[in-house]
């Protein structure tokens, strides 16, 4: 395991930087969460969305989001508490929130992926997709799974061997060993590309149908936010990881600043992805005055009792 210098795992900072992404996770885990009880709770009561692909991979997304930001309060929680937690306890709990943040980034491409299918291909692609959309979620967590498993043994078998139930006040931080940096760069780049080369044919089609003309604002303002929105994952993610834990207050601060990029693009991620789409915001308003006019319902007939 590629540990920073034993000084910096135990200093003030880290307590500190760990007390401050608890808290902030905390409050992104409550409103991702939020949002993401509503969004599926309208997807599960409509039959015709629970069978669309692209409202399926959009549940798959935000339940994602939801666990990485509950994993981080665990995580980062134990860590600001001093919880002299086993190795092997830190390594399963950010082993697993590792894995749903790089499902975050998988669903994101597999939506700009259907997206670009549909449009450019609309005739062909929906028998198709449909008869593959669960083997290709299968295996995208098959794919994460075996991929950090494998970084895991990598870490352990490395020169700087700890022994896994060996109990630590501070949970160390792992594959922050240049084989894993370079993998997890390698599977950033491979995925942003998906996600670009999508979009940009989705513009491409969408300028030649005339989608993307002056008077449709809409058409071109969603394309600016989700990469606007692409930006504030990937920029603060390819930072984390090309510079690695390091110590010293510069770092730490850094560290800090770009997590506050990452947290707000998380919290956000439910409302541009999920509510930002037409028929769920017009599905939401109807779901709402339905749960509002049951709740009054429930409510007189008692009253009435």
């Amino acid at each position: 395991m590629n540990l920073s210098s034993e000084h910096c795992n135990m200093s003030d900072w880290l307590r500190l930087e760990a007390t401050v992404k608890a808290s902030v996770y905390v409050m992104a885990f409550s409103f991702a969460t939020f949002i993401t009880v509503i969004i599926i709770a309208i997807v599960s009561q409509n039959s015709k969305l629970r069978k669309e692909v692209r409202y399926i991979l959009l549940c798959h997304h935000l339940l994602c989001i939801s666990s990485y930001c509950g994993l981080g309060v665990i995580f980062q929680g134990m860590r600001a508490f001093l919880a002299n937690s086993p190795v092997l306890v830190c390594w399963v709990v950010f082993g697993a929130q590792l894995s749903v943040g790089e499902g975050i980034l998988f669903t994101l491409a597999l939506m700009a992926a259907h997206t670009y299918l549909v449009i450019c291909w609309p005739l062909t692609s929906v028998s198709f997709v449909d008869s593959v959309k669960y083997k290709i979620l299968s295996g995208t967590w098959l794919i994460i799974i075996l991929k950090n498993a494998c970084l895991f043994l990598i870490d352990s078998t490395g020169p700087t061997q700890i022994a896994l139930l060996k109990s630590e006040p501070l949970c160390p931080v792992v594959l922050n060993g240049i084989p894993a940096r370079a993998i997890g760069m390698v599977f950033l780049f491979l995925l942003l590309s998906i996600i670009l080369i999508s979009y940009s044919l989705i513009y491409k089609e969408g300028k030649r149908a005339g989608h993307f003309n002056r008077s449709n604002i809409k058409a071109r303002k969603t394309v600016l936010i989700h990469l606007v929105q692409l930006g504030l994952h990937v920029i603060p993610t390819l930072l984390f990881i090309g510079l690695g834990k390091m110590c010293g207050v510069f770092f730490f601060a850094l560290n800090l600043v770009l997590f506050g990029v990452f947290a707000f693009a998380q919290c956000f991620n439910p409302l541009i992805y999920g509510l930002w789409n037409r028929e769920l915001k017009s599905r939401l308003h109807y779901w709402v005055c339905c749960q509002l006019w049951c709740g009054h319902c429930g409510v007189t007939s008692r009253v009435s009792v």
